[in-house]
C-alpha cells in the first residue's frame, strides 16, 4: 500500500503566480485565475455590498467584505471567491495574511473548472465550518443560488436569475440588479 503525502501549505507557496491553490481533505487543489465573466461577476458583487455593508454608505455598516480571502479553517486551506465576516465576530483583521475565522457568508463564482468542486465538496466542508450563508453564482447562466445554513445542511432560501432584483440574506438591506453582474 502506498502512503499517500498531505499537502502542505509549502505547496501552495511553490505554485506559480497565475494559479490559485487550496488544501482540501488534504490534498492540493488548483485552478487558473479567474476568467474574465468570472472576475466581473465577483468584482461586481464586492462593488455591490462594500459601501453599504462594509463601509456603512447607504446601508448598516457592520461587515468585512473581501475578495479571494485566504482561509485556514482546520485542516483546510480554502480560498472563496468573496467572503463575509460580520464585525461583532472579528472586530480587526488579522495581522496575518490568512483568516482563521470562519466567515459568516461566502460567495462562490462558479465556472467550468470549478463548479464541481465548489458544490460537491466545498459546500459540504462549508455548512461543517458553520458558514450561515452561502451564495453560489453562475456567470454563464445568469443565476445566483443563495442558501442558509440549518442544522448542519445548506437550505436554498432564493434563487435568481437575469435581471431579477436580488435582495436576500444576510444583505436584505440591498436590493441590487442581478443584471449588474453580468459583463
Amino acid at each position: 500500500m502506498l502512503a499517500v503525502k498531505l499537502a502542505t501549505y509549502q505547496d501552495i507557496i511553490d505554485l506559480p503566480e497565475h494559479i490559485v491553490g487550496e488544501i482540501i481533505n488534504g490534498h492540493l487543489e488548483t485552478h487558473p485565475r479567474p476568467a474574465p465573466k468570472h472576475a466581473v461577476a465577483a468584482s461586481s458583487l464586492g462593488d455591490e455590498l462594500l459601501s453599504p455593508f462594509q463601509k456603512g454608505r447607504g446601508g448598516p455598516g457592520g461587515w468585512w467584505i473581501l475578495d479571494e480571502p485566504e482561509c485556514h479553517l482546520g485542516t483546510h486551506v480554502l480560498v472563496p471567491d468573496l467572503a463575509g465576516w460580520r464585525k461583532t465576530r472579528m472586530p480587526v483583521l488579522p495581522e496575518t495574511a490568512w483568516f482563521d475565522t470562519v466567515p459568516d457568508w461566502i460567495c462562490e463564482i462558479l465556472s467550468p473548472s470549478t463548479a464541481r468542486l465548489d458544490r460537491v465538496v466545498k459546500m459540504p466542508i462549508y455548512a461543517q465550518l458553520g458558514v450561515a450563508w452561502l451564495w453560489l453564482i453562475d456567470p454563464v447562466l445568469e443565476t445566483l443560488e443563495a442558501y442558509q445554513l440549518h442544522d448542519q445542511h445548506w437550505l436554498l432560501s432564493a434563487s435568481y436569475a437575469g435581471d431579477q432584483s436580488v435582495t436576500t440574506a444576510p444583505f436584505t438591506e440591498h436590493t441590487f440588479s442581478l443584471s449588474d453582474l453580468w459583463a
